[in-house]
């Protein structure tokens, strides 16, 4: 399959790194009642070796293509699908604010995926894109979405990527363990998979039993703990 060419890379107007410094997402920070500083699940689990990427960025560099600058394309595009679909539940006007039209429109395409999606589905959002912290556990994250779909309480993770990874699967079940510390039930977990390209579409993932993937992250969790012990 043909890489696609990074749009700088194709002349794309100088701006860009202004616009994704503006656009960027705050990383968020997560801290236990004491105010001790906590690590989150996505940083918990970079500790993993990821095969797919490895390989997927080495298809790049032999196209040519500076993988640095395209993976903060991407990053950004997929930054402002998510903006979008949130606007979307809830209830807000999505401002793009000087976005280049280019992005606007990649991240569109993800936003009509989740259009394709969602029609199929009646969404009753409790929690967008909200913060947990896990006392007992020593851990933060932040989830895409909490509430009833088709009636039932669930908790989905929107991913603007080419495949579901099994890093997605132990993300969310981190996630839902989260959100039962928090009193907070969960009947259903889930991955919805989101195209950037027109011709990508959707797939979805739903977990009916999140324990081995669980036992991963808890295992990723420690191995991070001893890391930090020891200064590495």
């Amino acid at each position: 399959m043909a890489v696609p060419v990074p749009m700088k890379q194709r002349g794309w107007p100088m701006q860009f790194e202004s616009v994704a410094t503006k656009r960027a997402k705050t990383h968020t920070r997560y801290y236990s009642r004491d105010g001790s500083l906590l690590p989150g699940v996505t940083t918990i689990l970079g500790i993993l070796n990821k095969p797919a990427l490895l390989s997927w960025s080495n298809k790049l560099g032999l196209a040519g293509i500076e993988v640095g600058k395209y993976v903060d394309i991407l990053a950004l595009v997929g930054t402002t699908a998510h903006e979008m679909i949130l606007a979307h539940l809830k209830n807000e006007k999505f401002d793009p604010d000087g976005l280049p039209a280019d992005i606007v429109d990649r991240a569109e395409n993800a936003l009509l995926s989740y259009f394709e999606w969602e029609k199929n589905h009646k969404i009753k959002p409790i929690y967008c894109e909200k913060a947990f912290v896990s006392e007992q556990l020593g851990f933060g994250g932040t989830i895409d979405f909490y509430g009833e779909i088709d009636g039932i309480v669930t908790l989905k993770d929107f991913k603007t990527s080419k495949a579901i990874y099994d890093e997605h699967l132990y993300q969310v079940a981190a996630y839902k363990i989260l959100l039962v510390e928090n009193d907070c039930k969960v009947d259903a977990v889930g991955i919805l998979q989101i195209g950037r390209a027109e011709n990508e579409g959707f797939s979805e993932k739903v977990i009916t039993d999140c324990s081995k993937e669980f036992e991963i992250f808890r295992c990723c969790l420690e191995i991070y703990k001893l890391k930090k012990k020891h200064g590495r």
